[in-house]
């Protein structure tokens, strides 16, 4: 089939891609004209969703895309563990992950057991000490200390070693997860996990879950398998609702794709989070100064960086702590705590950021965008390694380097169309790593410094090509374009009705112009921040993030006067001023003469 021509005949943008549509033609002249609805449609049908489904994704509810827990392996073992050790008053440990996915999922499944009339306890091993994942010295600690059940919750997937030991302590292991599994898996009581090789269709299609979504599929469970057994005779059944809006945060922030139940569920949370009922998420917005019910992005540039920061640079239970506290104080302080670490660990990443640019000189043939460093905070690797895969358009690792240990902590982010994670799943199993894992998107591994060039060398030959093609196809999806008149406050929230937009379900990219710069200037430090006049007579203002040493922010910068262009990106509110404008958040740029 030929493939449609570029809009605008745009075949290699400022940031060299061709524009497309991602749906269907949506050039509008005046897009508020009673169509309102339709754009709405139209943005569903572009991503996907078939039209006999239009209502139910307008909508998304938990009636409509929840499955049947039952459908996921060892999804009724895990359930029935659980349920025995509520009624019988057993200890339970939850071991959650230092990050927000493993914050949410621990908060979670604590909560349900408060719920239920019952404690829990809580183990999340620090980052720089213990690493990723359960270790089996930890499990067995735990269950002498009196847990005899440990639900472990965004990790354990490979934790072979680990698991071994307390199944030979006798503790029993429930493992909620959602990375990706061996063929062989590790020896626990339950392995809930989507992505496990064994995995029936109906349950793989959850693949896209994050842990924090399983564990409410668990909780789900749960409930209904002590409802057969009687427990809730004589007390009422919790609200598993009420549990949303940790859902909606940890997906978020977890960069899971929003589609399909997670659509539901982060629809659904943001709703119940602006309800502002758990205490912890109160003061955490609160910390956020967001004086308004949260958004899908506050969750993931706002909320979810403070959970972060403890993992990160600070002290690795902050961040359950803070959900699952009832008391507005030190729902208070913790908050507080956690915004202090964020401001630190963006200083951090700033540093770690500027050495490990020094080191891509020369690499930019390469495939992969491999660097390593002694003194760097293990901390901040994932973001720095993001800004890199963002700034080249390439997968990229960054490797904090241990001297004592002589051992190296990576982590890794990849590009559309290149599987990270099976690539160090794969390199692990050649004996290149200690360990690693992860998912499509993003990985983490430790390595022996002495193996890093034998493993970059065979990274490059892995990825190569895979790379390669995803860079040659590099396009720019539209959704509709329209001159800078059509750019109004109320086409801002129709757009929005085609929400939650995420990973796998992106918000709506817009083409405006045909234009010329009026003004154009740096602020901060590097994003790129102009105002744009139309042949309309109307006028906008845009800004581009983090561009000002990219190409299309120095032809904006240097080569525009005069010129006509169109501007693409995503549409946002501006209520800075007396009356709310729209505004353009730019992502590329073409010339229009």
């Amino acid at each position: 089939m030929q493939e449609a021509p570029a809009i605008f005949g745009v075949d290699q943008s400022l940031t060299g891609k061709s524009w497309r549509w991602l749906g269907g033609n949506m050039q509008l002249d005046d897009p508020m004209a009673g169509i309102a609805e339709d754009i709405v449609n139209q943005l569903l049908l572009a991503r996907g969703v078939a039209r006999q489904d239009l209502a139910m994704h307008r909508d998304p509810s938990l009636r409509a895309f929840l499955p049947d827990p039952s459908e996921f392996r060892d999804m009724d073992r895990a359930a029935e563990r659980i349920a025995e050790a509520v009624i019988a008053r057993e200890a339970v440990t939850i071991y959650g992950d230092y990050d927000v996915d493993g914050a949410t999922s621990s908060a979670l499944l604590i909560r349900l057991l408060r719920m239920l009339g019952h404690d829990a306890g809580h183990y999340i091993p620090d980052r720089l000490l213990e690493g990723y994942g359960p270790s089996g010295e930890a499990l067995v600690r735990i269950g002498q200390d009196g847990s005899s059940l440990i639900v472990t919750v965004d990790c354990g997937a490979m934790a072979h070693e680990a698991l071994a030991m307390a199944n030979d302590a006798g503790v029993d292991v429930i493992v909620v997860d959602h990375h990706k599994c061996s063929p062989e898996l590790p020896r626990a009581y339950a392995l809930v996990n989507p992505n496990r090789l064994d995995e029936s269709d109906l349950a793989a299609a959850h693949g896209h879950l994050a842990a924090v979504g399983v564990a409410f599929l668990l909780a789900v469970a749960v409930v209904r398998t002590l409802r057969q057994r009687g427990y809730f005779a004589d007390r009422s059944e919790p609200d598993l609702f009420a549990l949303l809006d940790l859902v909606a945060l940890g997906t978020v922030a977890d960069v899971a794709a929003i589609r399909g139940l997670n659509r539901a569920f982060v629809a659904q949370g943001l709703k119940v989070m602006a309800r502002r009922q758990n205490t912890g998420m109160a003061a955490l917005i609160d910390a956020s100064r967001l004086n308004r019910a949260p958004s899908c992005s506050d969750c993931g540039f706002a909320l979810g960086p403070r959970i972060n920061a403890g993992g990160r640079v600070g002290e690795s239970t902050l961040g359950v702590r803070l959900l699952t506290t009832e008391d507005p104080d030190e729902a208070r302080i913790i908050a507080e705590q956690l915004s202090r670490l964020n401001e630190e660990r963006r200083g951090i990443e700033a540093a770690v950021q500027e050495a490990a640019e020094e080191k891509l000189s020369g690499q930019h043939n390469r495939a992969v965008q491999l660097v390593a460093g002694h003194g760097w905070h293990p901390g901040v690797i994932g973001i720095v390694a993001g800004r890199i895969k963002e700034k080249t358009g390439k997968p990229a690792i960054v490797i904090a380097l241990d001297e004592e240990s002589g051992q190296g902590k990576g982590s890794g982010r990849s590009i559309s169309g290149v599987d990270l994670g099976a690539a160090i799943i794969g390199a692990r199993e050649t004996g290149l790593l200690v360990g690693g894992g992860g998912h499509a998107m993003a990985a983490g591994l430790t390595v022996e410094e002495a193996r890093l060039d034998a493993f970059s060398e065979w990274l490059e030959e892995r990825l190569a090509r895979p790379v390669a093609q995803a860079s040659a196809n590099q396009v720019l999806k539209l959704d509709l374009a329209l001159a800078p008149g059509g750019l109004t406050p109320d086409l801002v929230e129709t757009l929005d009705q085609a929400g939650p937009f995420g990973v796998g379900w992106p918000g709506p990219r817009i083409a405006v112009g045909p234009v010329r710069l009026v003004k154009v200037d740096i602020v901060g430090t590097d994003h790129v921040r102009l105002i744009a006049a139309g042949d309309d007579g109307r006028s906008f203002k845009a800004i581009a993030f983090r561009a000002a040493e990219s190409d299309m922010g120095q032809a904006l910068l240097h080569g525009s006067r005069g010129r006509k262009l169109w501007l693409a990106g995503r549409a946002k509110i501006d209520d800075w001023g007396a009356r709310p404008a729209a505004e353009l958040h730019l992502e590329d740029a073409a010339w229009a003469d």
